[in-house]
């Protein structure tokens, strides 16, 4: 039995992205049935480019697809998009990609038929063939700092994106925000943190632990795409500051209350107090080490759910008696 799916993109603009990221989505050998792209952009540039292309697709895609799109501004982030477009979702399968990638052509049909293989499989993600390999010093760092919830297997499969071309699908803990998906019976209820604004670093990583122990979710080297990492709206802050917030918001909001990720928090810390002391030392400034401090004290608000506002009850006359 195949499954059909919602293909759901956030953008913000990114116009010309979009339309490579739309061009390799239109030449999948197995096309969604639905294609929801939330758009948080000022103008409707992105959206009438989006229709023109749509309009212009091949008859099956015209056909096959049906385009939901949602124009507003007042989108605050990464987060609130994907709640929103998952409200229309109706597919067996539900897609997130970002709007600058390009998948390869099989890249759908790659990701089905793992589902159709494996029917326990809750998630699926595919692979970045292009992902650079971080410095060596990086890499010394994070494997004497990060380990237990902070370690993070996916780089370790994207790095070998060649070499694992054509293996199995692997078991992992996360999936990668930008090109995952999951079954829509495994997810339904389930919505993305909304305290996480812009960006929001960590919003995968967070969603994939909250569908609890039972939830197996794997990546299939074999389904693979491009990432360009579009320069436009992007973050551009030390690698420090979105790692340390990141991580801080999902230690409050997920794993603080084992012993042994208490300890393994508090190691990373101690890694990153370290690259903080020597960025400080090298510019001779303590600037580096206060945006470490802040970047923290922002992942752990960020962890905290936001206050319920009560309305203001009426001070009818009959209130004002039940008050006093």
């Amino acid at each position: 039995m195949s499954n059909s799916v919602s293909l759901i993109i956030p953008t913000k603009n990114r116009p010309r992205d979009l339309e490579v990221a739309l061009e390799s989505v239109f030449q999948q050998t197995d096309l969604p049935v639905q294609l929801i792209i939330a758009d948080q952009s000022p103008t409707d540039e992105c959206k009438r480019r989006v229709e023109m292309q749509f309009a212009q697709a091949s008859p099956e895609v015209r056909e096959r697809v049906k385009l939901c799109y949602i124009l507003d501004a007042t989108i605050s982030g990464l987060t609130v998009a994907r709640n929103r477009a998952m409200e229309l979702a109706q597919g067996d399968i539900w897609l997130f990609l970002d709007d600058d990638v390009i998948l390869e052509t099989n890249f759908l049909e790659e990701l089905l038929t793992v589902y159709q293989q494996h029917p326990y499989f809750s998630g699926v993600s595919g692979i970045v063939s292009n992902y650079q390999r971080p410095s060596w010093a990086y890499r010394l760092w994070a494997s004497a700092f990060v380990c237990g919830p902070f370690h993070d297997e996916r780089q370790l499969i994207y790095w070998q994106a060649d070499r694992l071309s054509n293996v199995e699908p692997i078991v992992v803990q996360k999936l990668g925000g930008g090109l995952m998906s999951f079954r829509a019976e495994s997810i339904r209820g389930h919505r993305f943190d909304e305290n996480l604004r812009g960006v929001s670093d960590g919003e995968d990583v967070d969603f994939c632990t909250r569908l609890g122990p039972d939830a197996v979710l794997a990546i299939a080297p074999r389904a693979r795409l491009v990432h360009k990492a579009s320069p436009i709206g992007r973050s551009q802050d030390h690698w420090v500051r979105r790692f340390a917030q990141a991580n801080t918001y999902l230690y409050h909001r997920n794993w603080k209350f084992d012993l042994g990720n208490r300890l393994s928090f508090a190691w990373l810390n101690v890694g990153l107090g370290l690259v903080a002391t020597f960025a400080s030392l090298r510019r001779i400034s303590a600037a580096p080490w206060r945006t470490f401090i802040q970047s923290a004290r922002e992942g752990r608000s960020a962890s905290r759910p936001e206050p319920c506002t009560l309305p203001e009850i009426p001070t009818t006359p009959t209130s004002r008696a039940i008050a006093r």
